[in-house]
């Protein structure tokens, strides 16, 4: 990876592509906030957030000077979140019959077993929900038969009377889940077993937005348009970069087109078996000049596959591939002993831990490619792809026709 002149970038344009989240994208700018403020202190630099300036989504503008120069960068989170709540109004024997159904995608499809090649922990955490809601069901039935034998005892029908108490349980467990996460994430991985690793039309169409607001932003006084895919955003983020350059619309000269992808999940889609779009869209950007590629995870991330190459894993790798640029966070180097132990076992809190700030920091800096002077090409110009990357193809699927 190599670059003959370093680009200076006075001004910045961010789009965020959240993962697979029903909550309103000020959490992200309050995250955002915060943890900017902190890495700013550790690490010497100054950053001030104010209200966005300009119409259009939700985001925000900042003022830098960071490495000596004055930068200004504005954010917009591209929301489907609305998508992603109509998604989870889903009732407890829907939640169920969706464990099934996702189950058996994944099985009868070969895409689990493949998976299960690369990292361990994407798929623990795959299999969380599924165990905890069985789990939960077993456990009010275990209730229920012990209820049954006290009321036998009024009565012999009377124990069938134990089942009463089966779905006021469930609900218990159903409403204290944003401390389990268990219906969540089922809500999560059944949304891209639905269609098979299609994306369903609502979301075709706002992805469709999200690239001519990207497309609209090239045109614009900016030095760099940088995309952020965090999670299942990455390989939102792929589909719509693809359309993009595929649609003519990724200016040769002007403002740098750049795509930063953190804690991906790309497998989970790009394994099943009709994700052809997914597919082609891996392979056209992986080969293109038009764009820089970086793509970031941590093996101490439970919830990514973590340094696996999304574009070669899923077997789609062309002879001229120049992307992505895969490197790790190193979680266990970049943050404390401290830090590293009080995180270590929160999986939900450390997916997020590429958006937050390092006190032990190294190579990667969120706050220092959103809001510093490089752009992505010239701030890893002249980093290797780490070297305990996995590129080995390991998807069954590997048809590119859309």
């Amino acid at each position: 990876m190599s670059s003959s002149t370093r680009s200076t970038v006075r001004h910045r344009r961010v789009f965020y592509i959240p993962g697979y989240d029903p909550i309103h994208p000020r959490r992200y700018r309050e995250l955002y906030r915060k943890e900017s403020a902190i890495q700013a202190k550790i690490s010497g630099y100054s950053l001030e957030l104010s209200p966005k300036k300009e119409k259009g989504r939700y985001g925000w503008h900042v003022e830098s000077e960071i490495e000596g120069q004055q930068i200004s960068a504005d954010f917009e989170v591209l929301v489907w979140s609305d998508i992603v709540r109509d998604s989870m109004e889903q009732g407890i024997v829907a939640t169920y019959l969706q464990l099934v159904r996702t189950a058996w995608v994944y099985i009868t499809s070969g895409a689990f077993a493949r998976l299960l090649k690369l990292r361990k922990g994407p798929i623990i955490a795959a299999l969380y929900p599924i165990g905890f809601l069985i789990t939960q069901l077993a456990l009010a039935l275990l209730i229920a038969w012990g209820l049954g034998k006290i009321l036998a005892f009024l009565h012999p029908w009377l124990s069938w009377g134990g089942l009463i108490v089966v779905p006021f349980i469930l609900e218990w467990f159903r409403r204290k889940d944003n401390k389990f996460f268990a219906y969540y994430l089922m809500h999560d991985y059944a949304y891209s077993a639905r269609y098979r690793g299609a994306n369903p039309p609502a979301l075709e169409a706002r992805m469709a937005e999200f690239t001519d607001e990207i497309a609209d932003a090239l045109k614009l006084d900016v030095d760099e348009v940088l995309v952020v895919g965090h999670s299942s955003g990455a390989h939102l983020a792929v589909s719509c970069l693809s359309d993009l350059i595929l649609s003519g619309r990724a200016p040769k000269e002007g403002a740098k087109l750049s795509f930063l992808s953190l804690g991906q999940v790309v497998p989970m889609v790009s394994f099943l078996p009709d994700a052809n779009r997914l597919r082609a869209d891996l392979n056209q950007i992986s080969q293109r000049t038009e764009l820089t590629w970086v793509d970031v995870t941590a093996p101490g991330d439970g919830c990514a596959f973590a340094l696996c190459d999304p574009v070669a894993v899923t077997g789609v790798a062309p002879e001229n591939k120049r992307w992505p640029l895969v490197l790790s966070a190193a979680f266990t180097k970049t943050l404390s002993p401290e830090r590293w132990k009080a995180l270590r076992w929160r999986f939900f809190r450390l997916h997020f831990q590429y958006l937050c700030a390092f006190d032990q920091p190294g190579e990667y800096d969120y706050f220092r490619i959103t809001a510093g002077p490089l752009t992505l090409i010239d701030r890893f110009k002249d980093r290797p792809a780490s070297p305990s990357r996995i590129e080995k193809p390991v998807s069954k699927y590997t048809s590119i026709e859309r």
